[in-house]
């Protein structure tokens, strides 16, 4: 009797996970307080003992922009589909940004918490869905900075800027981007839990991957086989989307909408079910 009673008292009962499909929604909800304290941990852990702070936020974009636009527009001479060549640019790294920094810092998450795992239980998806939502606050204060620009450029260059009503699908495209970032991230912070190389090819892939986005070059810009491979890409579809929404130039597809999200809310599904797997025994192998 004694332990019945004991048994209905309990606040929290922890079991192993009996199968690759086992997700408590439920669960995370409840640990939402500390879902919060973790995205205050990531953003605040970013820049401190930095001296600029939260101004690398607008530094790091710019000087990337300035970057691109002296070799890829003044010297390489590649076209912008006739948008002004500091908002092609700027637009493009602001979703590139939030991607990146999503799948990078996702893809480190069983290595980097190994410590913290080892010694209190929570539902383990709490942590990358944290890094998802404070880059969210990175990225909202990168499209202010866009936008801004964007308001300077019209005033001081008098250029036409044709924002059409396609911007308000802006938030499902951010979405899907977090989405294929969280996917993609946990797949491979699974696999760097037995695999460490991975972790070196991954900081190659990025960097290959952002070449074969249209991020330095309208899609117009490429033809042929090349053309198809880029357009391949489910990132290609939320760039075009993107550009086409603020200045009606570019395409807008919602077939490649509909690949991306295909893709993105599969990859997903895949990473979940290789992310439980790996929660069970991970701490043999870290």
């Amino acid at each position: 009797m004694k332990d019945s009673k004991m048994k209905d008292s309990w606040t929290e009962i922890i079991s192993p996970k009996r199968s690759l499909l086992d997700i408590n929604l439920k669960e995370l909800w409840r640990y939402r307080d500390l879902i919060m304290l973790f995205v205050r941990r990531d953003f605040v852990s970013q820049y401190k003992q930095t001296i600029l702070g939260p101004i690398w936020l607008f530094v790091q974009p710019l000087f990337t922009t300035l970057t691109f636009f002296f070799v890829f527009n003044q010297i390489a001479k590649i076209p912008t589909d006739n948008i002004d060549p500091i908002l092609f640019y700027l637009s493009g790294i602001t979703l590139w940004n939030y991607f990146s920094d999503c799948f990078n810092k996702t893809s480190n998450t069983f290595v980097a918490n190994a410590g913290i795992f080892g010694k209190v239980y929570f539902p383990r998806l709490a942590t990358p869905i944290s890094i998802v939502i404070s880059n969210l606050i990175k990225l909202g204060i990168q499209v202010l900075l866009f936008l801004a620009i964007m308001v300077y450029q019209i005033v001081t260059k008098d250029i036409q800027v044709n924002v059409n009503m396609h911007i308000l699908i802006l938030p499902y495209l951010i979405l899907l981007m977090a989405v294929m970032g969280l996917g993609l991230g946990i797949i491979f912070s699974a696999l760097t839990t037995k695999y460490r190389d991975l972790s070196f090819l991954l900081t190659f892939g990025i960097q290959l991957l952002m070449y074969a986005t249209p991020i330095i070059y309208p899609l117009s810009y490429t033809s042929g086989k090349l053309h198809a491979i880029i357009s391949m890409n489910p990132l290609t579809p939320i760039m075009e989307s993107f550009r086409y929404a603020f200045f009606s130039i570019g395409s807008f597809d919602w077939s490649g909408l509909a690949y991306t999200s295909i893709f993105s809310f599969g990859v997903l599904f895949l990473g979940i079910i290789i992310f439980n797997q790996v929660e069970k025994s991970f701490m043999d192998t870290v």
